[in-house]
């Protein structure tokens, strides 16, 4: 039988999509699981889909903060209890800037690792280029560093960022985490949410004996 996979959409404005990433990339639960990251422009898709933010709905702008904090402490996800401020933030220039490492699943890992550290762990400014710039230097070298940031203003970042984005919505999407996962018999299911993860664990076979599972979905 193949190995299961899951392709995971990702924008670093999302908590969610962060908190997602963390559990593929470090619970014992996902180790048999091909992980693909591809990085999107979540307020894209959301304009793409006619979809609200959270934090433009009355009431849910409020309980969101407190879902986020529900998660992160029953997984031991390690996230800023204030979160970053102000927010929401832009994410546009970060996001072109690594989809230029996109093929490259080890260096776009380090950098979505640092990029997620600096803003939702330690609540930094990461619309400023000087925030995500130095996050991408720590991730793989002031001078590989240096090339994505000026590579986030070219047209292929542009429009690759664009593409990978409308790719995500083609896919079901309608909002972050967002997974297209495919079983070890070649089915393949969208699930939305991090809270559905442990929908995405039973489609694909994987062991949810861990009580901490027991809450999701």
């Amino acid at each position: 039988m193949a190995r299961p996979k899951i392709v995971l959409y990702v924008d670093i404005v999302s908590p969610f999509a962060y908190m997602a990433w963390w559990m593929l990339k470090n619970n014992p639960a996902f180790k048999s699981v091909e992980i693909q990251t591809i990085p999107i422009f979540l307020g894209g898709l959301m304009q793409a889909c006619a979809n609200t933010a959270p934090i433009n709905i009355k009431n849910k702008d409020r309980w969101i903060g407190t879902e986020r904090l529900r998660w992160a402490h029953k997984f031991n996800i390690p996230i800023s209890e204030s979160g970053p401020s102000p927010f929401p933030q832009s994410t546009l220039n970060p996001m072109r800037a690594i989809w230029n490492v996109q093929h490259d699943q080890e260096k776009l890992d380090r950098c979505l690792d640092a990029l997620w550290k600096a803003f939702w762990v330690e609540g930094k400014t990461i619309k400023d280029v000087g925030v995500w710039g130095e996050a991408l230097e720590d991730a793989l070298g002031a001078e590989e560093g240096a090339e994505l940031v000026r590579l986030a203003g070219g047209k292929e970042a542009k429009e690759g960022l664009k593409g990978n984005t409308e790719a995500a919505f083609e896919a079901g999407a309608f909002g972050l985490p967002w997974f297209v996962c495919t079983n070890s018999e070649g089915g393949k299911e969208g699930f939305w949410g991090f809270d559905h993860l442990g929908q995405v664990m039973e489609f694909l076979g994987l062991d949810r004996q861990d009580k901490s599972f027991r809450s999701l979905l």
